[in-house]
């Protein structure tokens, strides 16, 4: 008899439970938003796929993002952060688990919009994208000005008006979305758009640019909080004013830009200024540098007159320069006279000391002293000749003697040489014969000690050396292997052989034979 109860119902193996239990799940609940802390949340897998766990006070399920979805999520997972996950529910039969595979992914509430705002902001703070040292001065009276702003408001309307009201300029508006979920890759767009317009030409890069929105609740700033515009406004090269909201509003593009301005109209005020002021103030500066000049020309023409009249006549001031002219020619006049004078007797003392230095009275002097020592010379030069010819005889009877006595020493020398080298001679023959001869002896006593210590006298005494094929030798029969070729060297020669086994002992063969064996081929038995 069987244990088990009796009963109709259906068995199923695990996996057609679980993938019954899936298709319930997912035909039930389909499609939910589930509110819930992220908890468990260590960033993208490598394969691009994100797992966490969204809980509330008593449950918790899992949850799952693809990698397709992560990269469209608008808001990304972040540990401890209270979020509305929208997707579908369904089982993972590898644990019996349910989870929830996400699709969409918002802030829940104020509180961790505020949340993620203070973690982004500090963010951001850290790389600098807000420091004051980066932020850049507006243009005085910018030539043209570009508007990041939505073109169906009342804010671009209200910029327009304000700005042709104060100072008429040039305006390019960039239409943007600045709101929903597009609207932040819009804006950040825009502003790379401005940048990247050429310095001149017709559609050229402009000298300012407004980012406007009206005002709104925190979701709908949210887009000027993103990442993606907070870095557009940081690395913009144009100045840029933020009039996002109004006066208490504040988002992380307020601290990026150059400038922030309360509302939209306040950024058109402090793109350009009032041009009836400006031509007031014009108009006083003119008038005021006319006053300047004026009097300028009146003090100077007052000095004019006054230095005028402390100013001598000519007749006066010329007199005095004229009797100095006289006076001074006159005492050139004597001067030119006495240096006259002072000039002839140096030419005559000149002309004296020339004619001494003539070129006909030195050669005239040079030719005497000539003579005399042709003279002088002539007397001694039949003295001088006899006494070197005696001299050179003496020297050559020295060098005679000289001579002889070093070829006899060097004659005795080479013979004093040869004697010794035939006696080395002598020596070295007698020493290599007495060398080779024990050298000989030493060989023929290493040959006889290796003729009685080799295996060649075993082999001659009837034994004979078994090798394998790699020539090692074969001392035990345990070595052999069955069917390996072994080498035989006898005392006469070589020979193969095949190994077999053998039960029975093999009497051993006399092998007779004259002269030396040749090589052959057969089986060991």
């Amino acid at each position: 008899m069987s244990d088990s109860p009796a009963t109709n119902a259906l068995e199923l193996s695990v996996s057609e439970l679980s993938a019954a239990l899936k298709r319930t799940v997912e035909d039930r609940f389909g499609f939910v938003r589930v509110r819930g802390e992220i908890s468990n949340y260590r960033g993208p897998q490598p394969s691009g796929h994100a797992y966490f766990c969204l809980k509330d006070q008593s449950a918790r399920i899992d949850a799952v993002v693809w990698k397709g979805v992560f990269g469209r999520l608008k808001t990304k997972p972040q540990e401890g952060l209270e979020v509305i996950a929208t997707g579908k529910v369904t089982t993972f039969p590898g644990k019996s688990t349910y989870q929830i595979i996400v699709e969409a992914l918002e802030p829940a509430g104020i509180g961790a919009l505020m949340a993620l705002l203070e973690e982004r902001r500090r963010k951001l703070a850290a790389e600098g994208l807000f420091d004051e040292a980066r932020k850049r001065s507006l243009p005085f009276l910018p030539s043209q000005i570009g508007v990041v702003t939505s073109p169906a408001g009342a804010v671009i309307r209200d910029i327009l008006h304000r700005i042709a009201e104060r100072f008429p300029r040039h305006v390019i508006v960039w239409p943007v979305r600045v709101q929903g979920e597009t609207a932040a890759a819009e804006i950040a767009a825009a502003i790379d758009g401005f940048n990247a317009l050429p310095e001149h030409g017709p559609m050229r890069r402009p000298d300012v640019i407004i980012v406007a929105r009206g005002g709104g609740s925190l979701e709908d700033l949210w887009s000027f909080n993103e990442e993606i515009v907070v870095r557009a406004a940081a690395r913009s090269v144009v100045p840029l004013i933020a009039a996002v909201g109004h006066e208490t509003d504040w988002t992380l593009i307020d601290h990026a830009a150059d400038l922030r301005a309360p509302t939209p109209t306040a950024a058109a005020e402090k793109a350009v200024p009032v041009r009836g002021e400006l031509a007031a103030a014009l108009a006083d500066l003119a008038r005021r540098q006319v006053g300047a000049a004026m009097r300028l020309l009146d003090r100077r023409r007052g000095d004019l007159r006054a230095l005028l009249r402390a100013l001598p006549q000519s007749d006066a001031i010329f007199s005095f320069r004229r009797q100095q002219f006289d006076s001074l020619a006159s005492r050139l006049e004597s001067a030119r006279g006495k240096a006259h004078d002072r000039k002839h007797l140096d030419l005559v003392r000149l002309s004296h000391r020339l004619a001494q230095q003539s070129p006909h009275a030195q050669i005239a002097g040079k030719k005497q002293r000539f003579n005399a020592a042709h003279q002088r010379l002539s007397r001694w030069g039949v003295v001088g000749y006899g006494e070197c010819r005696q001299n050179l005889a003496h020297i050559a009877a020295r060098l005679a003697v000289a001579r002889t006595a070093r070829a006899k020493l060097e004659r005795e020398r080479m013979a004093a040489a040869r004697h010794r080298l035939e006696a080395l001679a002598g020596r070295l023959q007698h020493g290599f014969a007495l060398r080779m001869t024990a050298s000989r002896a030493r060989l023929e006593g290493v040959e006889k000690l290796r003729l009685s210590l080799g295996y060649e006298g075993v082999l001659a005494r009837g034994f004979a050396l078994v090798r394998d094929e790699s020539g090692k030798p074969v001392r035990k029969a345990a070595e052999v292997v069955e069917g390996k070729r072994l080498d035989i060297e006898f005392a006469d020669g070589h020979t193969s052989a095949i190994a077999q086994s053998r039960k029975e002992p093999v009497p051993a063969k006399r092998t007779t034979g004259g002269g030396r064996r040749k090589r052959e081929q057969g089986s060991l038995f």
